[in-house]
């Protein structure tokens, strides 16, 4: 029987019970599949940071290293915890150690949701160049709490990170409709957007199949709004994806509707495998966390360990779920009733 090697983070808040909803999942699509998943729990999160001073143990990187994938629930204690230091102490040090510069985001409507536009049949797959750019890092302050104080922020935009995360880009839209979408903001931004334009036509030439369309952010944010149905897949740097994938969890209907994974395509490290909403703490204590964004993670997870039919059947009972009206508002239901629904619908 195949094992797979499965790191848990649950990280903080609601993170910790979608991640025991998804795993629950997970579990029993694995047994029906043929196959099993062996688990380890990691409690690093804002609350291990408070007992320890770090996000993570100096190892965590090389701990990590030996799973076949990462399956995590949501960072963050803001109250506690500043952003800036959940974020880059844990987050963006994993997706940069294993090389994961494809964050992957899908975002339709699931069959009972209502979304807050007209438009209900669009499907669109959002690619984040999830390394470098504007998360860079690079940067610094002078002069604190004076005057003359400077902040500055670099970007930087690197020709094997901006290839690769297209040809990556390319690759799905040829694998889907065909229809791709690049995002810049070149007509402000000459030098790094007028770069990845370039380096989008150029690869153009090598996809004569895949229609090709180069959009400003402010024009798709607009479009996404507008006419998302005309879309399919959108590849952009990774602020603007990051911005873009929160959109796009809007009119799929919210946050607890948008999954996510960040993906090394050469396999040479684990990928990570994630729901786009944060921890949410002010409705921890409630129990009403709509688990579905990770269990939808989690079938993203058995799409690439290669597991196909297992991941169907998870994404399929995520859609008999909502279409039999569980889990289609935020709040409604408790994190359990939707859980179980999912768990049946699989059966």
């Amino acid at each position: 029987m195949k094992v797979y090697k499965i790191a848990q983070i649950p990280g903080d808040g609601i993170g910790r019970d979608v991640t025991a909803a998804a795993w629950a999942v997970l579990t029993k699509a694995a047994s029906a599949g043929g196959f099993r998943f062996e688990g380890r729990e990691f409690p690093w999160s804002c609350k291990f940071y408070k007992e320890t001073g770090a996000m993570m143990p100096d190892d965590g990187i090389e701990t990590l290293r030996g799973f076949d994938a990462i399956l995590l629930g949501a960072v963050g204690w803001p109250a506690e915890v500043p952003d800036s230091v959940s974020l880059h102490g844990l987050l963006l040090p994993i997706r940069k150690a294993f090389v994961q510069y494809a964050n992957i985001r899908p975002h339709r409507l699931l069959p009972g949701v209502q979304g807050p536009l007209k438009a209900e049949g669009f499907d669109i797959l959002c690619i984040r160049e999830n390394t470098e750019g504007e998360y860079s890092g690079a940067g610094g302050r002078v002069h604190q709490g004076t005057a003359d104080e400077v902040a500055i922020e670099t970007s930087i935009f690197t020709r094997t990170g901006v290839e690769r995360i297209l040809r990556f880009a390319f690759e799905r839209a040829r694998a889907r409709r065909g229809k791709l979408a690049s995002v810049t903001k070149s007509n402000a931004q000459k030098h790094t957007m007028v770069f990845w334009d370039e380096v989008a036509q150029q690869l153009a030439a090598e996809y004569p199949d895949i229609e090709v369309t180069s959009y400003h952010i402010d024009a798709m944010a607009a479009r996404m709004v507008m006419a998302p149905e005309s879309l399919d897949v959108v590849v952009a740097s990774n602020l603007f994806g990051d911005i873009l994938t929160d959109l796009g969890a809007a009119i799929q209907g919210g946050l607890g509707f948008a999954a996510s994974a960040n993906i090394n395509p050469d396999r040479t490290a684990p990928s990570m495998f994630e729901p786009v909403h944060g921890s949410a703490p002010d409705i921890a204590h409630l129990g009403i966390a709509n688990p579905i964004a990770a269990i939808w993670s989690g079938a993203m997870m058995l799409e690439h360990l290669g597991e196909m039919q297992a991941a169907a059947a998870v994404t399929t009972a995520i859609e008999r779920t909502t279409a039999g009206g569980i889990g289609t508002v935020p709040g409604k239901d408790k994190t359990d009733t939707i859980t179980e629904a999912v768990l049946a619908a699989l059966a």
